[in-house]
């Protein structure tokens, strides 16, 4: 039986979903807590760098592998490389997948603030006690369920539900960031946290630790070498350009970072000298703050420096779901304000769970399923291999280590395969083809050929040497949290396992329906 092909319906409706496949929570909670602990507008110089040396170029890759291949990443990687190389297509939506395990959870974090926002369940008085109270809970279990499924409801209604979701939802999140970005701007006190967030130490551009911060931002904030975009690409309309919208995305993606920067950074430096005052004519309330309680106990003077330090040195967890709570509380309407972050975050975390949806129904799609086949599957085995991350914190944090990692061979597989195929090959058919609005210049060639090779294997060096120093005697324990011996193992077994299966997976895409193919 014949199957139907899908393909956005404009190029405004496509840019709107694949903006929502790269902005997510990363964009809200990580890019504020790195800028502010990398020094703010040195931290934005490299940050900016490496949008051009590792997003855009990925991007591009990605684009141009979708538009040729009409294909999730397995498929890609063989037409690219050849039946022997579908292990490293499988890896890519592997690793995607297992996010999308754990960030279904996330998602459904977000989703109980709004509630707990609407209700104005979470004291002022106590930091964290909301927060403990629901990790602690089997809430997590229902709000990773809801959020699960309502991915999956969208998904499973074809590309016009997710263009649908993105119309409504992508032009709204960004309205609200830059309403709480300009809210946070008028706050007396804010032109701190600009002056902090713009002015640069050229000096500390010779620190190595903020090009490698800035670097892994990139990888991780944009999307860049998952393997979305490609399965986006996939259904993008026969003649659309694919050099401009490369750039555009992942620029929109980090002008929305920066947004929410301002927005963070300016509300804690308004909030923070209150809060200082607040406690220092109440040491009693110390109680509320034990990290405070702690630092003043080794003698550390109470300022705003340590206050500020400690809100970002608090994890993404702790920045969002603990500080920004009492920050808001202490602003003019800062309930409603409240409101319309969790709400933005809620948009962001949805957007993006829906595009790793979308790529695990993709593959299973390419393997000869038909698609509302498809997504049960995934939605079922999504929920229940979500469930040990709903429960612990400690597995969600293990699995978001493990597989974020990951990403970094992700991109180093997507640069493979493009060398594999022929660096400037590519450039000339599949990106400067005849609709592109641009032309990529021979600097692209550079970039993906050697640059972001490069790139990737530096950022897993480096990631494992200083997993190495958080815990010199059990680095190689495979049951710890964060190390190198949990990641050696689930590597192991998952590279070991692709491996193995490289020829069924190839057997099983020859009897696949053609690419493209939406079912």
């Amino acid at each position: 039986m014949a199957q139907t092909v899908e393909r956005f319906s404009s190029r405004w409706l496509m840019l709107l979903a694949m903006l929502g496949m790269a902005v997510g929570t990363g964009n809200i909670w990580r890019f504020p807590r790195i800028a502010a602990q990398n020094g703010g507008g040195e931290f934005l110089v490299a940050w900016i760098v490496f949008l051009v040396l590792w997003s855009i170029p990925l991007f591009l890759v990605e684009f141009g592998t979708g538009r040729m291949t009409r294909a999730g990443p397995v498929v890609a990687f063989v037409r690219l490389l050849g039946p022997r190389w579908a292990w490293m297509g499988a890896w890519v939506a592997f690793v995607a997948v297992a996010i999308m395990f754990y960030y279904s959870v996330v998602a459904g974090w977000t989703i109980r603030y709004v509630w707990a926002s609407l209700l104005r369940e979470i004291p002022r008085t106590e930091p964290g006690a909301f927060w403990n109270e629901y990790a602690s809970s089997w809430w997590p279990v229902l709000t990773h369920g809801i959020a699960m499924a309502l991915g999956v409801y969208v998904v499973a209604k074809g590309v016009r539900a997710i263009e649908r979701v993105a119309k409504i939802l992508m032009p709204t999140l960004i309205l609200l960031v830059l309403l709480l970005a300009l809210r946070a701007v008028t706050l007396p006190g804010a032109e701190g946290g600009l002056r902090y967030l713009f002015t640069v130490d050229w000096d500390q551009l010779a620190n190595a630790n903020l090009w490698i911060q800035a670097l892994t931002q990139n990888a991780w904030d944009t999307g860049a070498g998952w393997g979305l975009i490609l399965c986006y690409a996939a259904y993008l309309r026969e003649r659309e350009d694919t050099a401009l919208n490369a750039f555009i995305i992942p620029t929109a993606n980090n002008c929305v970072s920066l947004a929410a920067g301002v927005m963070v950074l300016c509300t804690v430096f308004a909030v923070v000298p209150e809060l200082v005052s607040s406690l220092a004519a109440d040491p009693g309330a110390l109680a509320a703050y034990p990290a405070l309680a702690e630092a003043l106990g080794r003698g550390e003077p109470l300022t705003a420096d340590l206050i500020q330090g400690t809100i970002f040195s608090a994890g993404n967890e702790g920045l969002t779901f603990i500080w920004m709570p009492q920050l808001f509380a202490r602003v003019p309407l800062g309930g409603l304000f409240m409101l319309l972050f969790f709400l933005a975050l809620t948009f962001a975390a949805f957007t993006s769970l829906i595009s790793m949806i979308e790529l695990a129904t993709r593959v299973l799609v390419d393997a000869g399923l038909k698609r509302a086949q498809a997504i049960k599957w995934v939605g079922a085995v999504g929920f229940v291999l979500g469930l040990p991350s709903a429960v612990s914190l400690n597995v969600l944090h293990n699995q978001d280590w493990v597989w974020g990692v990951g990403l970094m061979l992700s991109g180093f597989f997507f640069a493979v395969a493009v060398i594999g195929w022929g660096v400037k090959r590519f450039r000339e058919e599949q990106i400067n083809h005849a609709d592109s609005d641009i032309r990529v210049g021979r600097w692209w060639d550079l970039v993906v050929g050697v640059i972001v090779p490069l790139e990737a294997l530096i950022l897993l060096v480096w990631w494992l040497v200083q997993a190495r120093n958080w815990d010199p005697a059990g680095w190689l324990d495979p049951l710890a949290v964060e190390n190198v011996g949990t990641i050696l193992v689930q590597w192991g077994v998952a590279l070991a396992g692709l491996i193995l299966i490289n020829r069924k997976l190839v057997g099983k895409l020859n009897a696949a329906p053609a690419a493209g193919a939406a079912g």
